[in-house]
């Protein structure tokens, strides 16, 4: 019998993808906050983990026929990303608030480590499970 990872780990193997290009879009915020002109951007986690799993689903779809399309893979997509909208405009037009970026990285860390947690713990008691105990 073989293992299916992705029903056995649900949507948090994408929540932690989505969290980790989330990551890297808001560190490049931060990294451009004295940069003219520069906008700052973030994506939707919400819409881009129904994206990726929907993505998902596409990829886990066999096809019966010669002339039936190929599904996409499920393994790269690209959320949709959102500029941020500004508080206060700056007048070298760089619309990155840094301590707005840096709680919103914050936050997507602490629910990045509770996303591997709970991935973790999923692999444990999948060995538990194998292991017999």
């Amino acid at each position: 019998m073989s293992i299916n990872f992705d029903s056995a780990l649900g949507i948090h193997a994408q929540a932690l993808q989505v969290r980790s290009q989330r990551a890297e879009m808001l560190a490049e915020n931060l990294a451009n906050a004295n940069t003219p002109g520069f906008k700052a951007r973030d994506i939707n986690f919400q819409d881009a983990l129904k994206m990726a799993a929907s993505q998902q689903s596409v990829a886990d779809m066999k096809t019966t026929h010669v002339n039936h399309f190929q599904p996409n893979s499920a393994q790269s997509f690209s959320p949709a990303v959102q500029y941020r909208t500004t508080i206060q405009d700056s007048l070298d037009g760089n619309t990155v608030d840094e301590q707005i970026e840096q709680a919103q990285f914050m936050q997507n860390s602490i629910q990045y480590q509770a996303s591997l947690d709970f991935l973790g713990g999923k692999f444990n008691g999948m060995i538990k499970a194998l292991r017999g105990e």
